[in-house]
């Protein structure tokens, strides 16, 4: 279309070519870098956060690439608009059209301009502007009274007053309209025009550009989808964990203190247990500890893990605690306990994974008897030094079906001092074997950092101390999963 030279203003001049040229180069190389950023963009299809990013990447480069080729249009100049006689229907797009849509790609079938002019009642489409509504550029261009025709319906009124005020008040167009091709496609435009006015100031024409964006909003709204879903999944995370934390919370007993049993008289067992959450997870892991009297006078003890994280395993785990203190309290023994959770866990409707130990103290004799399911074996601190209680036999809870778990017996003294934990609690370091590497017994060199408070284990006054001490050993250390301490000291 030729330039127009209205009234109130010369018609503006082409930049410099090689201006044009430097915004081309930088446009190129910044969608190179987009490009680079979208391929290492997770392409999980599970993964909103990775859809979404995705997204964002497509949109830019789509975005990149129509300003890459207006840049080439703009260096290059308007097509050339072949002149009509008035009787006489417009011919199909010059070659110099053909050669410049070859060499831009798709932007020329996306981008296309017309005027009409309003003293002779005559019309002149680009060729690209019969592509974009998808018309025979044999055809003769539609007048402003008959364009409306090719938009919907609930997109007319928009249209004809764009057009209105500006043949009227001179306004500039610019809008977005769905049209209807005959091909029954639906496409949106964005149209952008203004008037153009002669001597006297009255419009003597209008003309616009007309740009298919229905890619562009096709992206923007998979942006906004993937956003929407990505907020839905973090919204949903959120509930999930509150709703494990809760649980957890309602669980696990929330000692502030060392726990005594008033039943247990003068042999009284002082209690504490604390609970480290993972320093690089905000899930909530299946980690318990628990104590609890039981009626015959005996007091059960018990520290496990349950494989995985979240409001399931969170739930899981208060399952399996549940079970462990009704067997508990019906008297029955640790190694048969441990073979019924097995059972529990194995005829579960989503099995999992499971390590525990469990105690029970005897407080008339000052008898230990314990078994463990995959788990380290309790610490014994006693005169300053500690030890590992030789573990008897157990696989994880939930690894096979009839497992038999052994039992063991452990004679204990006024002062003694017991430390049971899961694998989690001491931190693997770089180059040291993994905490739970040596099966039920645990890793040696977590063993080893763990019997080297037993100086400080016996300056302590309180169960609680001690816990307080391990926490201030470990708690600070960057830990991959959450874990849990309980610490019982022999009473007289």
């Amino acid at each position: 279309m030729p330039p127009h030279l209205s009234a109130d203003r010369p018609a503006a001049q082409p930049p410099p070519r090689g201006t044009v040229d430097a915004l081309i180069s930088q446009t190129r190389r910044l969608r190179g870098e987009v490009d680079a950023v979208r391929r290492e963009a997770p392409a999980d299809g599970e993964d909103a956060q990775g859809r979404w990013q995705r997204a964002l990447c497509n949109l830019a480069l789509h975005q990149l690439s129509d300003l890459d080729e207006h840049f080439a249009q703009l260096r290059d100049g308007p097509p050339a608009v072949p002149v009509q006689p008035a009787a006489t229907p417009p011919t199909a797009p010059t070659a110099r059209t053909g050669q410049a849509a070859s060499r831009h790609g798709s932007l020329l079938s996306r981008v296309g301009s017309a005027e009409w002019n309003l003293l002779t009642d005559e019309a002149s489409w680009s060729g690209e502007f019969y592509q974009i509504l998808g018309r025979d550029a044999a055809a003769p261009p539609l007048t402003l009274d008959e364009l409306p025709s090719l938009v919907l319906d609930e997109d007319r009124p928009m249209l004809t007053t764009m057009v209105t005020d500006c043949l009227i008040d001179a306004k500039p167009i610019d809008g977005e309209f769905r049209i209807m091709r005959p091909d029954g496609g639906v496409r949106t435009v964005h149209m952008m025009g203004e008037p153009v006015l002669d001597t006297d100031g009255s419009t003597a024409s209008m003309w616009a550009v007309l740009r298919d964006v229905s890619e562009l909003r096709r992206s923007q709204r998979t942006v906004g989808e993937t956003r929407e879903s990505l907020q839905r999944q973090q919204h949903v995370a959120q509930t999930e964990h509150r709703l494990a934390v809760e649980l957890q919370e309602a669980v696990l007993p929330p000692w502030r203190g060392s726990l005594r049993f008033p039943r247990q008289g003068p042999r009284a067992l002082d209690v504490a247990a604390h609970y480290l959450p993972s320093s690089t997870s905000a899930l909530i892991g299946g980690n318990w500890y628990d104590a609890l009297e039981l009626p015959d006078g005996e007091t059960l003890l018990s520290v496990g893990d349950l494989t995985g994280h979240g409001v399931t395993v969170t739930s899981g785990m208060a399952m399996l605690l549940g079970a462990l203190r009704g067997m508990a309290v019906a008297g029955t023994q640790p190694g048969q306990l441990l073979s019924w959770l097995n059972q529990l866990l194995d005829a579960t409707v989503q099995p999992a994974l499971g390590s525990a130990v469990c105690c029970r103290y005897l407080p008339a004799t000052r008898t230990l008897s314990w078994a463990q399911a995959g788990h380290p074996a309790p610490l014994l601190f006693r005169d300053g030094t500690g030890r590992a209680l030789a573990a008897p036999d157990g696989v994880l809870l939930g690894a096979t079906s009839g497992a038999v778990y052994g039992q063991a017996e452990e004679s204990l003294r006024v002062g003694d001092l017991l430390l049971l934990r899961t694998e989690g609690l001491v931190p693997r370091r770089s180059g040291s074997p993994d905490p739970g590497e040596a099966g039920s017994r645990g890793g040696t060199v977590a063993v080893q950092r763990l019997l080297d408070l037993a100086p400080r284990f016996g300056e302590a006054r309180t169960a609680q101390d001690c816990v307080r001490m391990v926490v201030e050993e470990f708690g600070e250390t960057e830990r991959e999963d959450d874990a849990c301490v309980l610490i019982a000291r022999i009473g007289s």
